[in-house]
């Protein structure tokens, strides 16, 4: 079997998180982030399912995730998958298209799957100066390059990569947005947007692409990430975020995640930034570096 390695940096000139994932089999379910994801896969093969639309994804494919993108993706070859990516915020997006375009307005991307030797060949020198910690102006005109060129061929208005939900459905994300740190019920959702269990559940799925409860989990994991990042021990994390218990918090984080809790944490220490992190296939984290066997 060979070994899994997982290496995340976050880089604090650039303001984002670069991550290299090499024999990754590991699932990852339906799920969503506030931030923008683009990557590109260097090995293996994987089906992925984003916004209603299935992919097959291979070598040289270039992943554009915008904020609010629900996708999942499995193993489809049985084979090894290496995947490079770059997780950026909305806030050093806007920053970055105002630089582009002097409008400091939010970009869409209009496809989520894309084939563009252009855009690898910014992508993947600006991906391996972050690994290595490089402090060149060269990594930030990388940057602007490939963002102008990716806004240039797939951009679009933000608004145009929002689903239309009926008022009910934003009712309701808003309800788990302002309580997801609470215990909460079915009945509670059902009683501030007026509709049943069934309908909640048909209506939300189809505009949102996954449900309720995975919406809820979604919304967790994304703020026990900022909590994370903000120095917040793992397991006053899981409590602030809502989780039942520490367990349930590492499965779940690192489901979404690809990497626990503790490792996405010591990134953000003193003496781990801007140093790559390691973690082997199973989520372990021994020291600095982490290796699988």
């Amino acid at each position: 079997m060979k070994e899994e390695v997982r290496k995340v940096v976050y880089d604090e000139e650039l303001r984002l998180e670069a991550y290299h994932f090499e024999g990754i089999v590991q699932p990852f379910p339906n799920h969503f982030h506030e931030y923008y994801v683009i990557g590109f896969v260097e090995r293996g093969q994987r089906m992925l399912h984003c916004r209603n639309k299935e992919y097959i994804i291979e070598k040289d494919c270039i992943v554009l995730f915008n904020p609010g993108d629900n996708h999942a993706c499995t193993q489809s070859d049985g084979k090894r998958f290496d995947y490079r990516g770059l997780n950026i915020p909305k806030e050093v997006m806007l920053d970055l298209a105002e630089e582009v375009t002097g409008k400091r307005k939010l970009p869409g991307f209009s496809e989520n799957v894309i084939m563009d030797d252009e855009a690898v060949s910014y992508l993947r020198p600006l991906h391996e100066m972050v690994m290595k910690g490089m402090g060149e102006f060269g990594k930030e005109e990388k940057l602007l390059l490939l963002i102008s060129m990716l806004m240039q061929q797939y951009g679009q208005p933000f608004e145009r990569c929002i689903p239309e939900c009926r008022q009910e459905i934003e009712q309701a994300c808003d309800y788990m947005k302002q309580h997801f740190a609470e215990r909460i019920y079915l009945d509670q959702i059902c009683r501030h947007t007026g509709l049943s269990k069934s309908t909640l559940l048909r209506a939300f799925t189809k505009s949102k692409g996954i449900t309720p409860y995975r919406y809820l989990e979604t919304i967790r994991i994304n703020e026990a990430k900022k909590l994370l990042g903000q120095g917040v021990a793992p397991v006053d994390a899981a409590i602030q975020t809502g989780f039942a218990d520490q367990s349930h918090f590492t499965n779940y984080f690192n489901s979404f995640i690809g990497l626990t809790p503790g490792c996405y944490n010591e990134i953000f220490s003193p003496k781990s930034r801007g140093e790559s992190r390691e973690e082997d296939g199973y989520g372990s984290a021994e020291g600095k570096m982490c290796h699988g066997g």
